[in-house]
């Protein structure tokens, strides 16, 4: 089912269950081309291949033991010339070691905006949900289900709701689904404010309303879900950060917050209960007094150590816009022992929007994503390297590069959910200064072998090509 939009449905408005329709099939696998417009002496202040894109929509991409698939979604566009965003979702067959002709799922050709990407998750039965991010209340998000599991020849669209960057998890209990998600709100003459909410469902259809988490000048958040293996037990937790006077350009502090039972109560690491909805910026919540120290805070990824204790991956920066005002970019870690956190820096990077996962083994916990110089200075992204800890995140080596000499800069690295290891790390690549082709790469665990998503398909199945760099 591809559907075409020329106008959007409204938001909350009841949204009859379409006839299941046969997929649309993209011949290649080609990454949509974006710049936000906002120019500065070093360029756009984002720019590039974007189809990975933002830090604050995931997961997209999820491992099916079930079908040995890893299943994953992307913004896409129909050719290297245009600037349309198509929502698109395939998977890499882990038997075969093939991908098929992406599915495009959903277009409006009047938004070439990859804000709009979508989240994916599957249920218990194994259907694939993509839950594709609204814009405020000009564009709703909107929530498929593939009509069989592990299947992605037929979709229907189930819901049309307000919410912005979906963060999708598996439910606890009875409740299929955990979805964070942001509100646009009334803020300042410096734009509006983007507040934070949590919502549940048993069945991806019929929700829970709407709760409040954070509402103080305006949040990006990026968060996670944990397991205790022996009690099933869960716990979800975000990481975010505060925009003074709702202004996205000063973007500063990191809060944190955790639920242990499906959202009825919040609480901070410790254990210590948080007043909700937040409306203060100094609450229980902070973590890093980041606006006292000068530095603004963007935000990557969010893991666990085998306790179920959050580590917070984010990019430290001096500046709103890009260039040198802004260096060094640290990217940093921080870890809650069960005691208190413990910040440390892995690396440092040229751009804001220089974005990797964390990778958490019994032994070893990695970041992949692009910390080395690129192609195009103070522009988003760059070359991809891979960085390893072996006691837990005190100190830090990088181990290798994971492209080198490339064309065009890459960036925002995504690690899948219950990641496959020859399915490990998922970005694309794109030039930071002009419109360009973007192509789609993934990597294995340790980053050894990397592999290029074909951009043109001539039969049904192909096999990516690999690119791995030669060996030093």
């Amino acid at each position: 089912m591809f559907v075409h939009d020329s106008k959007a449905p409204a938001i909350d408005a009841p949204v009859a269950t379409p006839p299941f329709a046969d997929a649309v099939r993209i011949p290649g696998y080609r990454g949509v081309w974006f710049a936000l417009g906002f120019q500065f002496e070093y360029g756009d202040k984002y720019s590039g291949g974007l189809g990975t894109y933002t830090a604050n929509h995931q997961p997209m991409a999820v491992y099916a033991p079930a079908a040995h698939k890893t299943f994953f979604t992307y913004g896409g566009t129909p050719s290297a010339d245009k600037r349309e965003l198509v929502i698109m979702v395939s998977y890499y067959d882990h038997a075969r070691g093939v991908v098929p002709r992406p599915v495009a799922l959903y277009l409006d050709p009047a938004v070439d905006d990859p804000h709009d990407n979508a989240s994916l998750q599957i249920d218990r039965a194994g259907h694939i949900w993509v839950f594709k991010s609204g814009r405020g209340r000009v564009r709703p998000g909107l929530v498929f289900r593939s009509s069989r599991p592990y299947d992605l020849g037929a979709f229907e669209r189930v819901a049309a709701q307000e919410f912005t960057y979906p963060q999708i998890w598996r439910g606890a209990g009875d409740d299929e689904f955990f979805l964070l998600f942001t509100k646009y709100r009334q803020g300042t003459t410096r734009g509006p404010a983007r507040q934070l909410y949590w919502k549940t469902s048993h069945d991806g259809r019929d929700w829970s309303d709407d709760g409040e988490l954070a509402a103080f000048g305006g949040h990006y958040q990026t968060s996670g879900r944990w397991a205790d293996p022996e009690s099933g037990a869960v716990k979800y937790a975000t990481f975010f950060n505060y925009h003074p006077e709702s202004d996205v350009d000063r973007r500063t502090n990191l809060y944190y917050a955790q639920t242990t039972d499906g959202g009825k109560t919040w609480t901070t690491a410790a254990g210590e209960p948080l007043e909700l909805p937040l409306v203060r910026p100094d609450n229980a919540a902070l973590l890093l007094d980041l606006q006292a120290e000068g530095k603004f805070m963007y935000t990557c990824d969010m893991n666990f150590d085998a306790r179920g204790h959050p580590i917070l991956l984010f990019v430290a920066s001096r500046a709103g816009e890009p260039g040198p005002k802004g260096d060094p970019r640290e990217w940093t870690v921080l870890h809650w022992t069960g005691e208190n956190w413990k910040r440390r820096v892995v690396a440092v990077s040229d751009h804001n929007y220089d974005m990797g996962s964390l990778y958490v083994g019994a032994d070893e916990w990695r970041i992949i994503g692009p910390t080395g110089r690129g192609a195009k200075k103070w522009g988003t992204g760059g070359e991809i390297e891979s960085w390893t800890s072996r006691d837990e995140g005190v100190t830090w080596t990088r181990e290798r590069t994971l492209t080198e000499k490339s064309e065009f800069n890459h960036s925002y690295v995504r690690r899948p959910l219950n990641a496959h290891p020859d399915f490990a790390a998922f970005w694309a690549d794109g030039a930071a200064d002009a419109l360009s082709p973007s192509r789609l790469y993934f990597a294995n665990a340790d980053g050894s072998r990397v592999w290029r998503l074909p951009y043109d398909m001539e039969a049904e199945f192909a096999t990516p090509e690999e690119v791995t760099p030669p060996a030093r």
